[in-house]
């Protein structure tokens, strides 16, 4: 991305940071310590519980003691990913605000040069990093294309590969694409770990609550670039994402809203660009897609 301005930022940038835990165990607390090791850059942490019923947030208070950097909400019950990212909102006070997944694992460095990169290119208004899994290797979401219906089909079927070099047959995951050596603009980037510019989020507005988990970042990734906001992948910064470790207790649940919030992002985006018969087929697919995997599970389960 090569239409940079060289703008720096007036005053000392603050970031806030709001993790959102569900049961994440001695994850969470390793997650909050890579973030308190960060340097150059002022912060605060918002930890949102969504009424966790595992030692995690007794292990993260006997870790940071009384870091008043560090503020723990506690839900009376589970709100979902979206509603409880957005509780802390009214009281943050950054410039930006980093939502990261409580299984990532940021650098010192992660927050520097998340704000030296935004304070280049005033016109993103979100960034993502290359998220890595823990074995090193490039995670699926870490950069992505729109997951419109016609791009679900085409990955469902393989056609992707069947084709792979028609512009028509290409899928929303980038991962098999050379990697950027700058920041690149993206549709999508991951949403375990997302750097917000605060201005960009008031007018955009917070995640939308009606998704309790998965699919909220596909959303906010269309409003913010419906609203004329570039989203930038920074190939440079790395983060290492522990996938899934908050999901693991009640994998059928977790599949139950992810496939209702791909529903619903389908609806909500694309009711007027396609055809009645493919919106309904997409669909129909997405729920056969969830039947076969919970009669997966359902048979691992037995076995």
């Amino acid at each position: 991305m090569s239409d940079t301005t060289d703008q720096t930022p007036t005053t000392t940038p603050f970031v806030s940071i709001i993790i959102v835990n569900y049961n994440g165990g001695e994850l969470l607390t390793r997650c909050v310590l890579s973030a308190l090791a960060s340097q150059q850059i002022d912060f605060e942490i918002f930890v949102v519980d969504n009424a966790s019923d595992d030692t995690s947030l007794a292990t993260l208070r006997a870790a940071v003691h009384n870091d008043k950097r560090v503020t723990i909400l506690q839900n009376e019950r589970n709100e979902g990913f979206a509603k409880a990212s957005n509780r802390p909102i009214p009281q943050t006070r950054g410039q930006y605000h980093l939502f990261l997944n409580p299984d990532c694992l940021i650098q010192p460095d992660t927050l520097y040069r998340f704000c030296q990169t935004l304070a280049q290119y005033p016109h993103v208004g979100m960034a993502g990093a290359l998220v890595r899994n823990p074995d090193g290797t490039e995670q699926a979401g870490s950069r992505r294309g729109t997951p419109s219906p016609w791009r679900s089909v085409v990955r469902v079927l393989h056609l992707d590969k069947l084709l792979p070099n028609h512009p028509r047959f290409k899928s929303f995951v980038l991962t098999q694409e050379p990697m950027p050596t700058e920041p690149t603009e993206m549709e999508g980037i991951s949403g375990a770990c997302m750097f917000v510019r605060r201005q960009a989020m008031e007018q955009v507005g917070t995640m939308d609550e009606a998704y309790f988990l998965h699919c909220e970042d596909l959303d906010w990734f269309m409003r913010f670039r419906q609203a004329g906001w570039t989203i930038l992948f920074i190939p440079d910064i790395e983060v290492t994402h522990i996938k899934g470790a908050c999901s693991r207790r009640h994998p059928i649940r977790v599949l139950w809203y992810k496939h209702r919030g791909m529903v619903r992002y389908y609806r909500k985006f694309f009711r007027q660009q396609y055809p009645i018969w493919l919106q309904w087929g997409v669909i129909t697919a997405v729920w056969i897609r969830f039947a076969m995997l919970l009669l997966i599970q359902s048979i691992l389960r037995k076995s």
